[in-house]
């Protein structure tokens, strides 16, 4: 948890290209600004992509902080300690499974998502339950 009261995801980090860190000779100056990356200078994504992706994740982190804030360091560690405890589940692997618990400490149970309603129904159940046990208690 990395305190922090940013409401909205920040900006992907900044990367400068050859025209911003040329030299004197005009070539790209890596003892200065680092090596060169070509993958950042033709990047034509915009930064609404990455932020959707953090989203969650920042609102998280800004409830955690409002909470250590107001009540002190154990309200967040408390939190996280119970969704850790919780996030172990115990269930067979074949079977098709959610997690209330962990969504009644993460907030999200008030809201319908569509892993909701049509959670489990991208794979087909597994035939094979001995196989998909064993896998996941590694015998």
């Amino acid at each position: 948890m990395n305190p922090s009261l940013r409401i909205v995801p920040s900006s992907a980090a900044k990367s400068a290209s050859v025209q911003d860190t040329a030299n004197s000779l005009g070539l790209h100056d890596t003892l200065q600004y680092g090596p060169r990356s070509i993958a950042a200078e033709i990047k034509t994504e915009g930064g609404l992509k990455e932020r959707l992706e953090n989203w969650d994740e920042t609102q998280d982190n800004l409830k955690l902080t409002l909470q250590r804030n107001l009540h002190g360091m154990h309200a967040p560690t408390r939190l996280l300690m119970e969704r850790r405890i919780v996030s172990a589940n115990p269930h067979m692997p074949a079977m098709p499974q959610s997690n209330l618990q962990l969504d009644i400490l993460m907030g999200r149970d008030e809201t319908i998502e569509p892993v909701d309603i049509f959670g489990g129904m991208e794979s087909a159940p597994s035939q094979d339950i001995h196989r998909d046990m064993e896998k996941k208690l590694k015998l």
